[in-house]
């Protein structure tokens, strides 16, 4: 045995074997118990490595994600701050001259000019980019779904939504910047890791990473998220928004990832308002463009309480009334958006802006109207004044109490409907919040009044507008004029009215979007206050079942409006009288594994689908046409050998195991290649396919279908191989893979990976290229690029099981394969909708 030196020796307890190591195949090691030695790696060490470098990248690039977001965020902040106080400066200070001379109509003319000026720009800037309207809450929501909305996460996009949303705020219309922060995080999340720009063309950067859908969706999932945090100052709640709201699917790698990224935009944000604002450079004093300050009893007053057992009732019922409030909102805003889809979108563009200028005035002039006249006079409370200053936080406080307005009111008095009015949105919801006893309820009533119907009309406005800020206010003042008819006509003395301000801004905020959990956790985190977690959570599910009982949410509308394929979380229970088969696309455009180039050509320039199966067709008499065609015999080759077969599979493992010493399994082995020998000749699929089927007709792969066809012909059978995608097979086109049909498919060039996405995200266009260098007889081999193992299901599966598939895995194609390997059809998101869905299942009640 000693002797033995390069040999394999294993020794058992009947018997010792040696042999060469070089000549036992892995299932002999497998059947002996030897295992391979540790030093030899299934990988090599520099793959191992490159996959570090790649995961260290990708946090460097979350982080600078979220540091980018919080930076934009301090820029929109800092400018609609500075036009704001500017604004507001110049036309208080205009008011107090000409309440004594009779000159007011000069001030609004003022006020006028200042908002009209900024909404026009505003106005301007969506022109350049029409994507840039709204909130881009909806168009975010749809692209992590799974739809690409053109333009959404362009620079272009982002430098018209940021400075777009810093004048529509500016200019008084009744918007906010927190929405469209969200949006702006996740154009950052998408353009970052490419390092590349359509807008900016000449910057060009070699950056081998993340050059895939599934990396680029990620990102934006970050930035999203980012955005959330930066506005409200709560990455737990935006890492949960990008997960409720935004994707369709979610990997547990990702989830720490986004909580880094809404931490960095958050801190970022915090520290550079901390220092430019307090000149406190290293001190985080505000976490987010929204704060809600903290509530807490005065030391004094020893009945207050922040909520009691008995409030929880009063919660329940402005729940339900946020969301009926909330349906009411949605349903005049989607009248609305129908009305400008029909009558405002054809018309030439300059009919947006005139829309946006007319909202700007009527907004204006309500403001100014409603602040002199419906106003009324109110008592400054020393004691209030000072309960505050007791127990609010010195930068709250501060802001609260200059924030108080007193125009037309005499010494000590001042005015509570241009208190809410006029002053920044942020502002006012503080007043609400926090000061104590001094809107009347008349005033709390109207102000609700003019404010819902005038931030319904302006939401869906061609400028770019939040919505979150909006309802927060409206809800915040329903909330506290439900606290002062509690309090004065109840006698419900232990009511903290900022409690119930709260309560009311969830409850409105609630019955609009329908967000559940990572609206909780957004609220909570803003208010620094863990014992709201329960009324605020309460509050948001009532409001929420409120609403669905007669719409959706604001977002979901709006994302209806458009036609986009939304996919929503899972179907319902009667879907699952449909099949896989009744729901597919039988009428399929393919191409085979190898093509002559003219025939991609007019596949890619006559369809648009992103992904087209890879099939071979199922002949009767397959050898007379490999003799007389090269591209055919190519074909059914390739066929012949991917099909797997069980007598195959065991042909080759038996020749495997030859060298065994076990004389019993030997002969078993040599009897069943002995008798399965003679099915070499003929497949045993081939010969079923030949039992089911008849002869098809003489038709080449290259031949595109005839109307002349039968339906025989045109759904004749296909045996599915993969799928290849449109990007593929145009970068193989451009690059001029193929091969002539006197030569090998061996001889067609090979490309990388990197240069098969070198061209990511933007691919040429089929209908761009110059392809008159190409011969038109050439052939491309697609079977080294294409996807040989996606995702199939059988034609039999329940719809929930391919909606469920489909939706977590995300996909974008579905093949539908039967029992012989034949592609019968193709799901697509299109196909799961709940539109055709439903008319499929009217389909399958009327056969029945």
């Amino acid at each position: 045995m000693a002797g033995c030196r390069g040999l394999l020796c294993c020794c058992c307890r009947w018997c010792c074997c040696c042999g060469e190591r070089e000549s036992r195949t892995p299932e002999e090691l497998t059947i002996l118990g030897e295992t391979q030695e540790e030093d030899d790696e299934i990988l090599p060490r520099k793959d191992y490595e490159k996959g570090r470098r790649y995961e260290v990248v990708k946090w460097i690039m979350v982080f600078a994600i979220g540091v980018s977001t919080g930076l934009v965020g301090l820029f929109v902040d800092f400018f609609v701050r500075l036009f704001t106080q500017l604004k507001f400066h110049v036309v208080q200070t205009s008011v107090e001259e000409c309440s004594e001379k009779g000159c007011l109509a000069l001030s609004l003319l003022e006020l006028l000019g200042f908002n009209l000026t900024f909404v026009f720009l505003a106005s301007l800037l969506v022109l350049i980019e029409p994507v840039a309207a709204g909130s881009g809450i909806p168009e975010i929501k749809c692209y992590l779904n799974g739809v690409k909305v053109p333009g959404i996460v362009r620079l272009r996009t982002l430098a018209c939504k940021v400075l777009g949303v810093l004048f529509s705020v500016a200019g008084g219309l009744f918007v906010g910047k927190e929405g469209p922060m969200i949006h702006s995080g996740a154009v950052v999340g998408a353009g970052l890791p490419q390092f590349q720009s359509i807008s900016l063309r000449k910057i060009q950067f070699n950056f081998p990473y993340f050059r895939s859908d599934r990396d680029k969706r990620d990102f934006v999932s970050a930035g999203a998220a980012a955005g959330v945090a930066a506005a409200f100052g709560a990455p737990i709640g935006g890492t949960l928004f990008s997960l409720e709201e935004g994707s369709s699917f979610w990997n547990q790698g990702l989830t720490w990832k986004v909580l880094f990224c809404s931490m960095s935009a958050t801190f970022t944000l915090n520290f550079f308002r901390s220092g430019i604002q307090f000149g406190s450079w290293g001190s985080f004093q505000l976490p987010g463009l929204l704060n809600f300050g903290e509530f807490k009893c005065s030391d004094s007053d020893k009945k207050c309480h922040l909520w009691t057992a008995v409030d929880l009732g009063f919660f329940i019922v402005m729940g339900v009334i946020g969301g009926l409030l909330g349906a009411t909102f949605n349903c005049l805003n989607k009248r609305l958006a129908k009305y400008r889809m029909r009558n405002v979108h054809p018309k030439p563009k300059l009919v947006r802006v005139l829309e946006s200028l007319l909202v700007s005035l009527m907004t204006t002039v309500v403001v100014f109207v409603a602040s002199m006249i419906l106003g009324e006079c109110r008592q400054i409370s020393s004691a209030s004044q000072s309960g505050n200053d007791s127990f609010q936080p010195q930068v709250i406080s501060e802001d609260v109490n200059a924030s108080i307005k007193t125009f037309f009111c005499p010494n000590e008095t001042y005015n509570d409907m241009a208190t809410l009015f006029f002053n920044p949105q942020e502002s006012a919801i503080l007043q609400l919040f926090h000061q104590d006893g001094t809107f009347s309820p008349i005033t709390l009533a109207l102000f609700f009044t003019l404010y819902f119907l005038l931030s319904c009309w302006t939401y869906g406005m061609s400028v770019p507008s939040g919505l979150f800020v909006p309802s927060l206010l409206c809800g915040a003042a329903f909330g506290r004029l439900v606290a002062n008819i509690l309090k004065s006509y109840i006698g419900l003395g232990h009511i903290y009215s900022g409690t119930f301000a709260l309560i009311g801004a969830a409850a409105f905020l609630g019955g609009v979007v329908r967000m559940t959990i990572s609206l909780t956790v957004i609220l909570i985190e803003s208010t620094n206050e863990i014992t709201y977690g329960l009324p605020i959570m309460i509050t948001l599910m009532v409001a929420k079942w409120t609403g669905d009982l007669f719409n959706k949410g604001i977002y979901d509308i709006h994302v209806g409006l458009r036609g986009v394929p939304l996919l929503e979380w899972e179907t319902e229970v009667e879907m699952d009288k449909l099949r896989a088969s009744d729901i597919m696309e039988p009428n399929l455009t393919y191409v085979y594994p190898h093509t002559r180039i003219q025939s991609l050509v007019s596949i890619l320039r006559t369809t648009v689908h992103h992904a087209f199966p890879v099939v071979t067709e199922n002949r009767g008499n397959e050898k007379e046409f490999m003799k007389g065609n090269q591209l055919i015999s190519n074909n059914i080759k390739f066929k012949k050998s991917s099909i797997l077969t069980r007598a195959g599979e065991q042909r080759k493992r038996s020749q495997s195991m030859k060298s065994y010493p076990s004389s019993e399994l030997r002969n078993m082995c040599d009897e069943h290649i002995a008798t399965e020998e003679p099915a070499e000749k003929e497949d045993l699929l081939q010969q079923m396919l030949e039992r089911r089927y008849t002869p098809y007709p003489n038709l080449y792969p290259d031949q595109s279908p005839s109307e002349d066809w039968t339906m025989e012909e045109r759904f004749r059978p296909l045996t599915f191989h993969g799928l290849i995608l449109r990007s593929q097979l145009v970068t193989l086109l451009v690059r001029g893979v193929c091969y002539s049909e006197s030569q090998s498919s061996a001889s067609q060039p090979r490309l990388s990976y990197a240069e098969m996405a070198e061209d990511y995200p933007r691919y040429p266009d089929i209908h761009d290229l110059d392809l008159t260098l190409l011969n038109p007889r050439m052939i491309v081999d697609v079977t080294p690029y294409m996807n040989p193992s996606p995702f199939t299901v059988s034609p039999n599966t329940h719809v929930s099981q391919v909606f469920n598939l489909f939706r977590t895995m995300g996909l974008r194609h579905l093949p539908v394969v039967n029992a012989v390997g034949e592609i019968v059809g193709i799901i697509t998101r299109h196909n799961l909708t709940y539109e055709f869905l439903q008319g499929r299942l009217r389909q399958h009640y009327q056969t029945i």
